[in-house]
């Protein structure tokens, strides 16, 4: 997907029929309040003033809560407010996201009446068991219902899912994967469960009854499920919560995360570890221990190539004893990458003679 401005919009609660028991959209979105049609257009307004660059796409997107769930009045006067933006040509389109059993023809039609182009169904997972355990309120029927729904109409469909969550495994999640990319949707977001206040998971967790996944695991199963979405030319636009000043570390004092596997750069910790595998592959396929290479990538790159503070470097020293020289060269694409060995163990045998 081409990089885009995106002008968030929380609805935090509206429109949704239930709480699940890892939810509280107030304290995700960080909006603790309702929003009105008057702070709707200074959202707008703001962040079309804050975008440096005028030539980049920009897009409104309804987030929280289950967009087409609201009153369907309601929903129009926020479709008709965000419509205006794209009559005068200053943003390109719309996307909410929703609730899989919130969506029909009728609203489907409103959505495509004033310009909504991007749908993404919160699905979390494809496991019935696992959904009614978390109090979803849908199946895996109504997700493959709107999703077909949804494509007929000609919108881009969109997917989100769940990492951690009570008693699934990681073979549920890579079965929820596999499930969802048989509905072909164009992008895809991964949320590793946290443990947010004011939640029955909340309870569940300080009963002993619910166990958070580790930082690691979320990492690693995230990392998996980026592998497979890849080869399936799904793009995953998105891994893990937001950070905001009360999405953050749970030591923090306002922070309204209890536990679970928060990371203040969570998906570049799994972008960082998918550079790492790729890295340490292209050195394992030459037929010798190499101890010095140089790595040209662009320069986009750099900051996943070396790690979260500077930890690919570190491992690829301490486990491998490989010193890795960075080269930055902006006509190399994105992602890619030219490896030249500098130094091989044989050269220091050589050297010893």
């Amino acid at each position: 997907m081409s990089e885009r401005y995106i002008i968030p919009i929380f609805v935090p609660h509206l429109g949704c029929p239930n709480e699940c028991t890892f939810c509280n959209q107030r304290s995700i979105s960080g909006q603790m309040k309702n929003i009105t049609i008057e702070e709707v257009k200074e959202q707008i307004e703001k962040f079309l003033k804050s975008f440096k660059n005028d030539d980049i796409e920009k897009e409104i997107a309804f987030f929280g809560g289950s967009f087409t769930g609201i009153d369907m009045s309601l929903q129009e006067d926020l479709l008709k407010t965000a419509y205006e933006y794209i009559k005068n040509g200053k943003v390109s389109g719309i996307r909410v996201s929703t609730r899989p059993d919130y969506i029909d023809k009728e609203r489907l039609s409103l959505l495509k009446k004033y310009g909504v182009k991007v749908i993404e169904l919160g699905v979390q997972s494809t496991n019935d068991y696992i959904l009614k355990k978390c109090k979803r309120g849908h199946t895996f029927e109504d997700v493959k219902r709107a999703s077909k729904l949804i494509r007929r109409y000609g919108f881009t469909l969109g997917h989100q899912m769940m990492v951690g969550l009570p008693e699934s495994t990681r073979l549920d999640e890579l079965k929820t994967a596999k499930d969802l990319a048989k509905l072909k949707p164009k992008i895809v977001r991964i949320y590793p469960v946290l443990v947010i206040k004011n939640t029955e998971l909340e309870k569940d967790f300080k009963k002993g009854v619910y166990q958070p996944i580790s930082l690691l695991q979320a990492v690693e199963t995230s990392k998996e499920l980026c592998y497979f979405f890849a080869k399936k030319k799904i793009k995953v636009i998105r891994i893990g919560l937001q950070n905001t000043d009360i999405i953050t570390k749970p030591e923090n004092l306002h922070s309204e995360v209890v536990a679970g596997p928060y990371h203040d750069a969570f998906g570049q910790l799994v972008e960082d570890s998918i550079w790492y595998d790729k890295i340490l592959k292209e050195v394992k396929n030459f037929n010798t221990k190499v101890m010095e290479a140089e790595l040209e990538v662009n320069p986009e790159d750099i900051n996943s190539v070396v790690g979260h503070k500077r930890e690919n470097l570190g491992k690829l020293k301490d486990t491998y004893d490989l010193k890795l020289k960075i080269k930055q060269n902006d006509k190399i694409k994105r992602g890619n990458f030219k490896l030249k060995i500098l130094k091989t163990y044989e050269d220091m045998l050589e050297i010893n003679k």
